[in-house]
C-alpha cells in the first residue's frame, strides 16, 4: 500500500466569486501539483453545470445550497462535480463550470497531496483529458 501525507487548507469564498475559477486560481497561485476537495458548504446564486451526457452547459439562477462538491485540482487542470439544492429541496448535480457564483459563502477544505502530481492526458477511449497520477517531486 502506498500512502502519502495530507496537508489540509481551508478557504472561504465571498459573495459573487466564481467557485471554479477561484479554486483553479488558488491552485495556480500556490503551484499545487495535486489536491482534492475534502468538503464544501455554502450557497450559489448562479450555477453553470454540464449535465450527464450533454454537450454543453446549463445555466440555473436562483438561491441554491451547495450540498456537495468533490473534485481534483492542480496546476495541470481540475475536475469538479457539484450537487446543489433549491428552496424546495430539489437537488441536481453535474460537472461544475465557470460562471457559478457564490451567493453568501463557500467554505472549503482542500487536501494537498505533496508526493503526488495530477496531470491531464488525452484518453482516446473517453475522448477527454483524463486524470493521470504521477509520483511527485
Amino acid at each position: 500500500m502506498n500512502t502519502t501525507p495530507l496537508q489540509v487548507v481551508a478557504l472561504r469564498l465571498r459573495p459573487g466569486q466564481d467557485l471554479k475559477q477561484a479554486l483553479d486560481t488558488w491552485a495556480q497561485e500556490n503551484a499545487i501539483q495535486a489536491a482534492v476537495v475534502l468538503t464544501c458548504v455554502g450557497s450559489l446564486q448562479r450555477a453553470v453545470l454540464r449535465l450527464a451526457d450533454q454537450p454543453g452547459p446549463t445555466l440555473y439562477t436562483g438561491k441554491f445550497e451547495i450540498v456537495s462538491l468533490t473534485g481534483t485540482l492542480s496546476v495541470h487542470g481540475s475536475h469538479y462535480h457539484i450537487a446543489i439544492s433549491d428552496s424546495t429541496g430539489y437537488t441536481l448535480g453535474g460537472h461544475l463550470m465557470e460562471g457559478s457564483l457564490v451567493y453568501t459563502t463557500a467554505e472549503i477544505a482542500l487536501g494537498i497531496l505533496p508526493s503526488v502530481r495530477f496531470e491531464r492526458r488525452f484518453d482516446p477511449e473517453s475522448g477527454y483529458d483524463e486524470l493521470f497520477v504521477a509520483k511527485g517531486e
